[in-house]
């Protein structure tokens, strides 16, 4: 089984489970407000999220957005997604199920969006310079991830390629990838007993970047 096939697998069976953690929420709700805080959005962008997950984060960018696309691989995580989008009224969220770049809709968006999905691309720079082509000029992107750890933060999950990565590594693809302006913040940093009983620290950044006007 490959790495994308065993997280299809991994998460349609937690997805009902998924938004059950403290941790898990609060996370989504720290990275949701730092991309805000960054981008300042205009109420007309149009938006896509990949790795949408249940929308935890989504659910928070989407009122301040025209629209968003949802792609996640797992039909599971979309379902509750949909749900929750229902029971809110939020309706300027689609969803998509498929995964990147396989099923990318053949379309440019003023902004392109991702929380903890990257470390999870086998070709994170092969990625990059796919979303690339899918950003219009003068439009942004916005991932938030791990920082290079030493593989704690997951333990034996399957299904995770990196254990985070080097901000100066990761904004080297990005600009490789066509992106300017790139920069980094802390999003949020979770705090995880390791398997020594020691507690770890373990920094999520977001990295912002821009697509040139043509």
């Amino acid at each position: 089984m490959d790495t994308r096939q065993a997280n299809v697998e991994r998460f349609n069976t937690i997805a009902s489970e998924w938004d059950s953690d403290p941790g898990r929420v609060l996370m989504a709700q720290k990275v949701a407000r730092a991309m805000r805080t960054a981008l300042s959005p205009t109420g007309r962008e149009q938006a896509l999220e990949f790795g949408a997950g249940t929308g935890l984060v989504t659910l928070l960018m989407a009122p301040t957005l025209a629209h968003v696309t949802a792609l996640d691989s797992s039909a599971g995580m979309l379902d509750v997604l949909r749900q929750k989008c229902e029971s809110k009224q939020l309706t300027q969220v689609e969803t998509i199920e498929g995964m990147v770049p396989d099923q990318l809709p053949d379309t440019r968006y003023d902004l392109i969006y991702s929380s903890m999905t990257m470390h999870h691309v086998d070709d994170v720079p092969a990625l990059l310079k796919t979303l690339a082509d899918h950003v219009k000029p003068g439009g942004r992107i916005a991932l938030a991830d791990l920082d290079a750890e030493d593989g704690g933060f997951h333990h034996e999950a399957k299904g995770v390629v990196h254990h985070g990565f080097a901000r100066d590594t990761f904004g080297n693809w990005l600009r490789d990838a066509g992106f300017a302006d790139v920069r980094f913040s802390t999003a949020f940093t979770v705090s995880r007993e390791a398997d020594d009983g020691t507690v770890q620290d373990y920094p999520i950044f977001l990295a912002i970047a821009s697509q040139p006007d043509s």
